[in-house]
């Protein structure tokens, strides 16, 4: 077993010290021992196990494009990428401005009509519009 980095994990991404290749192992053939693996430019290769035993490997982390093997153009995945800065992530969100609906009533709250909204009897309107018919 390498003692870097022990056994060989299917899905695992390794880099290779001596020639600087990046590869994952895509599986492990159990009759012959064999370890498929695959670079980051999609060739496809074996390894046998007493060779993964010496090869001088390290952990990697998965390449951020993992796109590399698949031999795929990134305009064919759908999106472009743009580089975001620390600035864009304080900004505050942007309201979405929504439409109301057809049935929605509009009128501001201060022009609804209280006596249809039952919030006032017709005695208390009456009561109020002579107090103020006497103020003035």
């Amino acid at each position: 077993m390498n003692e870097q980095v022990g056994a060989a994990r299917i899905g695992q991404w390794y880099q290779h010290l001596d020639k600087g290749e990046m590869f994952v192992v895509t599986g492990i053939d159990d009759r012959s021992g064999a370890i498929e693996i695959q670079s980051f430019d999609g060739d496809l290769d074996e390894i046998e196990a007493n060779v993964w035993n010496a090869l001088p490997l390290e952990l990697a982390e998965a390449p951020e494009d993992e796109t590399g093997p698949l031999d795929l153009d990134p305009e064919d995945l759908g999106y472009s990428e743009t580089e975001m800065t620390a600035l864009n992530w304080t900004e505050p969100l942007q309201p979405i401005p929504t439409r109301g609906e057809a049935w929605e009533d509009t009128t501001p709250a201060a022009e609804t009509d209280l006596l249809a909204e039952g919030e006032l009897s017709e005695e208390s309107l009456l009561e109020e519009t002579a107090a103020a018919a006497r103020a003035s």
